[in-house]
C-alpha cells in the first residue's frame, strides 16, 4: 500500500541567523527531486524571510507554508523575569533559556492567518522582547488565532517541558487550552526523532494527552540544512555563531543526527509505531489546509498627504511644482525646463505618485528649515526636474545631463526610490518628525541583511578550524582587490593550481573548502533607512513584520532586492 506523501513542516532557513543553513534555492530543488509539493519555513522567532520564501517557492512550483517557531513566554509576555516551573534539581529539564521561553510551531493556513502571524510576531518584538527572544504569550495567540494551525512544538514546547518535570495535569491543561484556541482540526501533537533522549522521554506522555483530548500526532524533522552532507558545514556555522572552534569539547552542538530534508521513505522508516506512521501521514492534513490566495498581493499603500481645502492631491502637487519652478528660475522658466516638468508631472500622476513626492518634499523642507543639513541629491532621483523644483534635490538635471527615465519609467512600473542624505547627528529628528506626523505604525526603518562574504568566510573558517589568525589573514590578503566595492566570490579563486592559494600554505585548502560552505549565509540584520509613511487606515503591522528591538523608528521591514516593493510599500 502506497503511503501518503510526507510534508516537511519544521524547517529552518538562512533566516534563522547563523543557525539555519538551508539555502532556499537548494531547498526547493530538493523538494522537486523528492516529489514534495509543499514545504514550510519555521524560523526562530521571526518572519523576515517570508516573502523571499514565498517568491522562490512559487517560482519553483512548490506550495509555500509560512510559519514560525515561536518563542512563547512562560507567563505574560510583559513579565520580564525568568520563570522556573520545576524544583532546583530539575533545572536541566525546566523552561528553556534558563526560564525565558518555551517553543511553539505555528503556520498560516490562509491570508487571514498570514496577517495574524505578522501581528503575533510584531507584538512579540514590541511587547514581549526579553534578553534576545521576541516572545508571544497565550493571550496574544488567542487574540490572533484565526487562520492559524499550530502544534505542541519541539522538545522545548510547554507540554514537553511540563511532562519532563512530572507535571502531567499542567501539560494536559495547556493542551486543552491551545486546542480550544486553534480548534480540533488545527492543533497537533508534534513528534520528532533525531535519536536523542529528550525527544523520546516524553513521547508516551504526549500520546496519552493526545488520546484524552483527541489531538492527532504530527511528525516533523527539525531541518536546519538541506542535504545530509551539509552536517559538518552546519556545525561550523554554529561555531561562527558562538565564537567557538570545532575542537572545543564544551561548545554548543546539535545532539543526534538527521537534521536535513529527508525523503518520504526516510521519514516513515524512522519508527514503525502506529503513532509515528499516522503522524507522517497527517502532514498531508496540514498541507491540504494551506490556501495561498492573496498572500503578498500588491496593494496601493502610497502615502496620503493632507492638502489645503479646495485642492486634490494631484492639483496641489501641480501647484507645488509650479511654485518650485518659479523659485528655481526667478528670471523666467526656460521653455525646455517647462516642457520637461510637464512631462514628468504627467508620468508621476499617471503612475499614482503625487502623494509620495509631496510627503518627501515636506520632510526635506522641514529639515532644511530647521537647520539640518541635507545632501544635494544622490541616485536616480537627481534626474528629475520635479524633484529639483520641489526641493527634494538641488541639482538641475538638464545642466548635468541626467535622465528622468532612470528614476521613473512608465514602461517599467516600479516604486520611486529617493536616496536622501541627512546630517547623521540630526537624522533622528527627521525620523521623529515623520513618525509623529503620520503615526508610529505608518513609518518603518528598512532592514537589510548582511551576508557572509568571501573574506569573512575565510577568516571565520580558519578560526573554527583552530588555525592561527594569521592563516585566514594571509589567505584574504592574497585575494584580488574589490572592484567598485564588490569582492570576488570564492568560486572565482578556487583553482587548485593557483600558486597563491595552494603552494606552501598548509591547511589553506581546508579553510577555503569550509569557507565555501559559509559564504552567502545570512549574518545579521541592520537598519538601512526610513521608509515612507503608507498613509492608510491600517498600520504597517498588517503588511510587514515589526521589529521593536530597533532604535528611533521602532518599526522594521525587510528590504528586498531585486523586486524590493512586492506589496506596494513605498520607501525612500
Amino acid at each position: 500500500m502506497t503511503k501518503p506523501p510526507f510534508t516537511h513542516l519544521h524547517v529552518h532557513t538562512q533566516y534563522s541567523l547563523l543557525d539555519g543553513a538551508a539555502r532556499l534555492k537548494d531547498m526547493f530543488k530538493a523538494c522537486n527531486e523528492m516529489g514534495m509539493t509543499h514545504i514550510a519555513m519555521t524560523d526562530h522567532g521571526n518572519l523576515h524571510g517570508a516573502y523571499d520564501f514565498y517568491q522562490q517557492a512559487t517560482g519553483a512550483g512548490v506550495t509555500p507554508i509560512i510559519g514560525i517557531e515561536a518563542y512563547v513566554a512562560p507567563e505574560s509576555r510583559r513579565y520580564k523575569r525568568r520563570v522556573q516551573w520545576g524544583q532546583p534539581h530539575q533545572k536541566r529539564d525546566d523552561v528553556s533559556g534558563s526560564g525565558g521561553y518555551t517553543h511553539k510551531t505555528i503556520w498560516a493556513a490562509n491570508k487571514t492567518g498570514l496577517h495574524n502571524l505578522f501581528r503575533l510576531s510584531s507584538d512579540a518584538y514590541m511587547e514581549g522582547y526579553f534578553v534576545k527572544w521576541p516572545r508571544m504569550d497565550k493571550e496574544t495567540i488567542a487574540q490572533w488565532s484565526e487562520g492559524l494551525i499550530a502544534s505542541t512544538g519541539c522538545p522545548s514546547g510547554e507540554l514537553q517541558t511540563r511532562l519532563r518535570l512530572g507535571q502531567f495535569d499542567e501539560a494536559l491543561k495547556a493542551a486543552s487550552e491551545y486546542q480550544d484556541i486553534f480548534g480540533k482540526d488545527r492543533y497537533f501533537l508534534e513528534l520528532m526523532d533525531h535519536g536523542i533522549e529528550i525527544e523520546r522521554r516524553v513521547r508516551d506522555g504526549l500520546l496519552e494527552i493526545g488520546k484524552k483530548l483527541g489531538i492527532p500526532p504530527l511528525v516533523t524533522n527539525d531541518s536546519h540544512y538541506t542535504y545530509s552532507r551539509e552536517a559538518e558545514a552546519h556545525d561550523a556555522l554554529l561555531c561562527v555563531q558562538t565564537g567557538k572552534n570545532l575542537s572545543d569539547p564544551d561548545r554548543f552542538r546539535f545532539d543526534g543526527t538527521g537534521y536535513y530534508l529527508k525523503s518520504t521513505e526516510e521519514m516513515y522508516a524512522i519508527d514503525s509505531s502506529d503513532a509515528w506512521q499516522q503522524g507522517c501521514a497527517n502532514t498531508l492534513l496540514v498541507a491540504e489546509q494551506i490556501d495561498t490566495t492573496g498572500w503578498f498581493e500588491k496593494r496601493d499603500l502610497m502615502p496620503r498627504f493632507d492638502v489645503p481645502e479646495g485642492y486634490t492631491e494631484v492639483t496641489w502637487f501641480q501647484e507645488e511644482v509650479r511654485k518650485g519652478m518659479a523659485r528655481r528660475f526667478p528670471g523666467g522658466v526656460p521653455e525646455d525646463r517647462q516642457k520637461l516638468a510637464e512631462y514628468e508631472m504627467d508620468v508621476i500622476i499617471q503612475m499614482g505618485f503625487p502623494g509620495y513626492f509631496l510627503v518627501v518634499a515636506d520632510f526635506i523642507m522641514w529639515a532644511k528649515n530647521n537647520g539640518i543639513a541635507v545632501g544635494p541629491g544622490r541616485g536616480s532621483a537627481a534626474g528629475s526636474i520635479v524633484s529639483y523644483a520641489m526641493g527634494i534635490t538641488d541639482l538641475d538635471p538638464v545642466e548635468h545631463g541626467l535622465i528622468f527615465e532612470r528614476f521613473l519609467n512608465p514602461e517599467r512600473v516600479s516604486m520611486p526610490d529617493v536616496d536622501i542624505d541627512f546630517d547623521e547627528r540630526r537624522r533622528g529628528e527627521v525620523i521623529r518628525y515623520v513618525t509623529e506626523k503620520y503615526g508610529h505604525d505608518k513609518v518603518a526603518q528598512i532592514g537589510t541583511y548582511g551576508t557572509i562574504k568571501a573574506k569573512n568566510a575565510i577568516k571565520d573558517s580558519a578560526r573554527v578550524l583552530g588555525y592561527p589568525y594569521a592563516m585566514g589573514d594571509r589567505i584574504t590578503k592574497a585575494m584580488p582587490a574589490d572592484v567598485l566595492g564588490k569582492g570576488i566570490p570564492l568560486s572565482g579563486i578556487t583553482d587548485p593550481s593557483h600558486p597563491r592559494y595552494s603552494e606552501g600554505r598548509r591547511g589553506a585548502r581546508n579553510v577555503r573548502e569550509r569557507a565555501g560552505r559559509q559564504e552567502g549565509h545570512r549574518h545579521r540584520p541592520r537598519d538601512r533607512g526610513p521608509g515612507a509613511p503608507d498613509g492608510r487606515a491600517r498600520g504597517r503591522r498588517d503588511h510587514v513584520e515589526r521589529d521593536g528591538d530597533r532604535p528611533r523608528a521602532g518599526l522594521l521591514a525587510e528590504e528586498r532586492r531585486p523586486g524590493r516593493d512586492p506589496v506596494g510599500l513605498p520607501h525612500l
